[in-house]
């Protein structure tokens, strides 16, 4: 690990993280608060993905549907009206809805065909914008002089590593160039979480042989075909299991850094809280 004790925490003139976590646990409240501490770098890798990587996919869906309307196709062809998808840190909303849910397009669902393709295109999208964190590392420093950097990972980075080799070349590359974190829940956390996703299903990425496992056993279980599904209904219904295929991973994961816990991450204020808590983790992981 970059940094061995607390002591070499506290005593470090350029601290690096990267947070992981499921998704609602506190990894942006955390890296929100280190940013406007103001000498902290925030990379946030769902921000990368859509900015970067998908920006395109996402402006080419938006025109296709513009398309279907004649007026709005007109003003399109003659090169008048333009479309941008508008992501900040705050609203990656874009991103999500992109990558879609599926089951029903009359529901607003995906065809799973052309789901399954978006799903792959935002695996290979995350696992470039990981890989880019060496290199916003050095830009944070070179180019902005920022002295610290956080790494906000997406909830889905456990489904593209290996949490069994301890030589899985991404956490190999991230954890030589900043401390990993992971944030632990516990089982209290869980159920909130299943409550706020039940009030408010949102898409997910996931990795695609257990997305196939869900599938096939979904339309086993409710007897209908692919263009039957409820797309809300399915992602309700996949989510407390894709927490629970994640939850080990995580755990695994956690032994290339520190853990804390997602209770300690909501009582943070600032920059000096959270370097106390990552000097306790380190203190506790001796």
């Amino acid at each position: 690990m970059l940094y061995e004790t607390a002591e070499a925490w506290r005593n470090a003139p350029r601290k690096r993280v990267f947070v992981f976590a499921m998704s609602g646990l506190g990894k942006t409240h955390m890296s929100s608060l280190l940013r406007a501490a103001g000498s902290w770098f925030h990379y946030s890798i769902d921000y990368r993905i859509g900015t970067r990587y998908m920006g395109e996919y996402i402006t080419d869906n938006a025109k296709a549907e513009a398309m279907k309307v004649p007026f709005l196709r007109e003003l399109f062809l003659s090169d008048s009206i333009y479309i941008r998808p508008n992501i900040t840190f705050d609203n990656l909303s874009p991103v999500s809805t992109y990558l879609g849910k599926p089951g029903n397009p009359d529901a607003g669902g995906v065809p799973i065909d052309e789901y399954r393709r978006r799903q792959e295109q935002f695996r290979t999208a995350e696992i470039a914008a990981l890989y880019d964190t060496a290199d916003f590392i050095d830009r944070a420093q070179r180019l902005y002089d920022y002295p610290h950097f956080i790494c906000d990972t997406g909830g889905s980075i456990c489904e593209w590593v290996d949490p069994d080799d301890p030589e899985d070349p991404l956490m190999q590359a991230l954890s030589a160039v900043a401390l990993p974190v992971w944030i632990k829940n516990d089982e209290a956390h869980i159920a909130e979480l299943i409550e706020r996703f039940d009030r408010a299903p949102k898409p997910m990425a996931y990795q695609p042989a257990f997305l196939d496992q869900c599938w096939s056993a979904y339309l086993a279980e409710t007897g209908l075909s692919d263009d039957e599904v409820n797309p809300d209904t399915f992602i309700r219904w996949t989510y407390a299991k894709a927490l629970a295929h994640r939850a080990p991973r995580y755990e695994k994961m956690a032994r290339w850094g520190v853990t804390v816990s997602a209770d300690e991450v909501a009582t943070l204020k600032g920059e000096e809280d959270f370097n106390t808590l990552i000097a306790t983790a380190l203190e506790r992981r001796d």
